[in-house]
């Protein structure tokens, strides 16, 4: 009899919608005075029930002020200038396509992130400064970060300076250039959830080939060799 009820409600209530976005009664209640919600279907003066779409649009909402420091005015055009029908849900995947779930994890500080990797201050300075380590929020490091630096530990003990890798930087700014370049010139007339769409594929394709053709050319070139002193001799 419950679950017959439940499963004919017409929508969330408030109190289902804040558990399920993590988002405040009040910050909801703002979200829906600035029309960027659809209005609640009132069944009685003390009772409304929200679409459940509005989960979704509440998160993108979050992700646009937070990763992209839009306002809600700048985020209210956009939607007005593609219409309320835009499927949120897509754009919930792009983030986690392109972020990954890494980072809902727990964020270190310097001082945290050199205990975690056995680096220095004098290396991890010089890794910063040469765009070796990027975290995505100043002194703030996920657990991508983490892991990068652990092995940045293992090869300066091998004796490679973070010069010796610089070149590596220099040709992923290229390549990332190019990638963007190409999303753009695909996806630019696009919708706003299209765009989402086809980002999330040309990213997977993308990461595919980088993998994959750098593993391979490598591969190819150890193949070809003699022996493990040929690559010296060549130099």
């Amino acid at each position: 009899m419950d679950k017959k009820k439940q499963s004919s409600k017409p929508g969330l209530r408030m109190k289902e919608l804040v558990k399920e976005t993590g988002v405040p009664k009040s910050t909801i209640l703002h979200y829906l005075n600035q029309d960027l919600l659809p209005q609640p279907q009132k069944t009685s003066p003390n009772m409304a029930y929200y679409d459940p779409a509005c989960t979704d649009r509440i998160q993108y909402i979050q992700h646009l002020q937070r990763r992209h420091r839009l306002s809600l005015s700048e985020i209210k055009q956009m939607m007005e200038s593609k219409g309320q029908n835009l499927d949120f849900s897509i754009f919930s995947e792009l983030d986690t396509i392109i972020f990954g779930r890494t980072q809902n994890g727990q964020l270190l500080n310097a001082s945290e992130f050199c205990k975690a990797t056995g680096l220095d201050r004098k290396q991890l300075k010089s890794l910063l400064e040469a765009k070796l380590l990027l975290p995505l929020q100043k002194n703030r490091f996920d657990p991508q970060d983490i892991g990068m630096g652990k092995m940045y530990a293992t090869v300066s003990a091998l004796g490679l300076s973070s010069e010796d890798m610089t070149e590596y930087v220099a040709l992923c700014e290229k390549i990332v250039d190019h990638e963007m370049a190409i999303r753009k010139r695909l996806t630019h007339h696009l919708p706003y959830d299209e765009d989402a769409a086809l980002t999330i594929e040309l990213v997977k394709s993308a990461r595919m080939m980088r993998a994959y053709l750098i593993d391979r050319l490598f591969q190819r070139r150890v193949a070809a060799m003699t022996d493990l002193k040929e690559a010296e001799e060549d130099e």
